[in-house]
């Protein structure tokens, strides 16, 4: 059987997916991450800090290893907003294929998005007739999806990544600010483009670190569990309920929550807030946890265009 392969090089981690096809579709064979916080220090003028890149080469080298050890017959290597807002971002790529072989396709925040509602399709397996509202909070930008009958209707990339509040503000006050100010905007448009979010016959999922790291940490995790925290439901006064938790902690404080991630310490009182301004702005009083996203959905895109 053949085997294909993903990698998901984003603003704060960096993930890879090996999989082989067989008669029930895919079946895993290795996934990774790391966080190499690729935007770590980013500016406008200078782009991606010269650490940074070179704690993302040190991972990307390492998936090399893999796939030619798993002898994967195809990948498809897309990296997101910090890439694709550096101006050394064609430089870095460049680095790249000459380091590791592996080619970067710089995408766009709607193919982001398009690509993520893929994935958090088929984790959820969400039924036809119903709404879906995804958002895929990230490092450098948040993806916000509106689906009806499985079908996407709007999408939306929004300068709200983990990272860059962290970075870019001075706390949590600025950050919420910011949150409040962009999402006002995305309800006004969708407004403007006569679509309206109505929870009763909508459900709200979310996707990538922040939201699966807010579900271990309300299932109590020492060691992840992709299978309990994919469809997890998590209320909207438990994700109150733990911003409160840990706004008074400093970040090595945070490492001894149970659930909490090494390396997202810092980053996850911006992640909440986007999570939970999200709930508030569109009336939700809950969410459904994706632990599919965009690494899956670009794994998807390689076997349609294979079989296609």
């Amino acid at each position: 059987m053949a085997r294909y392969a993903a990698v998901d090089l984003g603003t704060n981690t960096v993930r890879l997916l090996i999989a082989k096809t067989g008669g029930n579709g895919i079946e895993p064979l290795l996934v990774k991450r790391r966080i190499t916080r690729l935007g770590g220090g980013f500016t406008r003028e200078g782009g991606l800090a010269p650490e940074a890149r070179q704690r993302t080469l040190s991972a990307l080298a390492e998936f090399a290893g893999d796939l030619v050890e798993l002898n994967v017959v195809q990948l498809r290597a897309v990296a997101t907003s910090a890439v694709r807002d550096a101006v050394n971002g064609p430089a870095f790529c460049d680095e790249v294929l000459h380091r590791t072989g592996i080619a970067l396709e710089v995408i766009g925040g709607e193919e982001e998005g398009l690509l993520t509602l893929r994935g958090v399709l088929a984790g959820l397996g969400q039924a036809a007739g119903d709404d879906l509202l995804v958002f895929d909070v990230g490092g450098g930008s948040t993806e916000y999806t509106l689906v009806n009958r499985q079908m996407p209707r709007f999408t939306r990339s929004l300068p709200l990544g983990v990272v860059r509040l962290t970075e870019g503000k001075p706390g949590p006050a600025a950050m919420a600010e910011k949150v409040d100010r962009e999402l006002a905007a995305l309800a006004a448009e969708l407004h403007r483009e006569g679509l309206a979010v109505v929870p009763s016959r909508c459900l709200l999922a979310g996707t990538a670190g922040t939201a699966t790291t807010l579900a271990a940490i309300d299932l109590g995790m020492t060691d992840y569990d992709y299978r309990r925290v994919n469809g997890h439901y998590l209320a909207r006064d438990t994700v109150a309920a733990i911003l409160q938790r840990l706004l008074p902690l400093t970040p090595e404080e945070r490492l001894a929550v149970p659930g909490m991630e090494k390396g997202r310490e810092d980053l996850i009182i911006a992640g909440t807030l986007v999570t939970l301004k999200t709930l508030d702005r569109f009336g939700f009083d809950g969410m459904k946890v994706s632990d599919f996203g965009l690494l899956e959905g670009v794994l998807f895109s390689i076997l349609t265009r294979s079989t296609g």
